[in-house]
């Protein structure tokens, strides 16, 4: 039997800078970007699991944990192009 459910691990950081890409998508006309109107009720659950997930959203530094989770995240300027971190999930 399959499982019913398909589980996603993140970090803090992925997980910080994902739900604020998908805060800023859903602030704008989804179509002009998701050309499969299925797609948004998950777009929409991530981001509001997310959301529960994240305290840390609501905080007053927000922009300065979003900048610092988007820099440990950012690839090394001599990382290659073809690597790809946390590619094991």
């Amino acid at each position: 039997m399959e499982n019913p459910e398909i589980v996603i691990k993140l970090t803090p950081d992925e997980a910080l800078v994902l739900s604020d890409w998908l805060e800023r998508v859903q602030m704008t006309d989804l179509s002009c970007l998701v050309d499969d109107a299925t797609v948004w009720a998950p777009l929409h659950r991530i981001a509001g699991i997310l959301d529960k997930s994240l305290p840390g959203i609501f905080a007053a530094d927000y922009a300065e944990r979003l900048e610092a989770a988007r820099s440990r995240l950012r690839p090394a300027p001599d990382d290659s192009a073809g690597d790809d971190k946390g590619a094991d999930a």
